[in-house]
């Protein structure tokens, strides 16, 4: 009987976990990274602000992503903190209509930030990261950015959210 009690408990089914944080409403950010045409990016709720002394960002992206090596090889990482009216950025750079690599950047406005990544340029905010460590867990690589230069909107907007498996707008009030 003591053997039993030392082994660990069941992992609980991932898919559920899964099921379960799509109910957890997030704010949408377009995370990018290269220069030029070696430019790649994708959509995500998981990028959090870590620490404010020194100023650093966290961001979780799935290492068979096609932006996981650019990041790695350029060593830099923007965060583009989208609102209202830019859902179709969001879903353009989440895959949807199979628009892929430097494509994604078309129709929309882009500054490059002092690392060299890209930041949307009517972004609510952008946030520009070197890359100052990696924590490679399961499928996913944990970013954490050292933040090089913040940009804020002049005119603030209504945030983007997802959850449930769609976009939500959020209002001010």
């Amino acid at each position: 009987m003591a053997a039993a009690a030392l082994l660990p408990p069941p992992l609980a089914d991932g898919a559920l976990l899964k099921q379960a944080m799509r109910r957890l409403v997030g704010g949408v950010v377009v995370v990018t990274a290269g220069i030029g045409e070696d430019r790649v990016g994708f959509t995500a709720t998981s990028a959090v602000s870590l620490s404010v002394d020194p100023p650093t960002m966290l961001v979780c992206v799935d290492r068979r992503a096609s932006t996981w090596p650019v990041i790695a090889r350029r060593r830099h990482f923007c965060v583009s903190i989208l609102g209202a009216g830019q859902q179709a950025i969001a879903e353009r750079f989440a895959g949807i209509g199979g628009v892929r690599g430097a494509a994604r950047y078309r129709d929309a406005d882009w500054s490059i930030m002092k690392s060299g990544a890209s930041g949307l340029t009517e972004a609510q905010a952008i946030v520009d990261c070197t890359l100052d460590e990696v924590i490679e867990r399961h499928s996913h690589a944990i970013l954490l950015g050292a933040v090089r230069e913040v940009r804020l909107s002049r005119v603030e907007r209504p945030g983007l959210a997802y959850g449930n498996g769609r976009f939500i707008r959020l209002s001010p009030e």
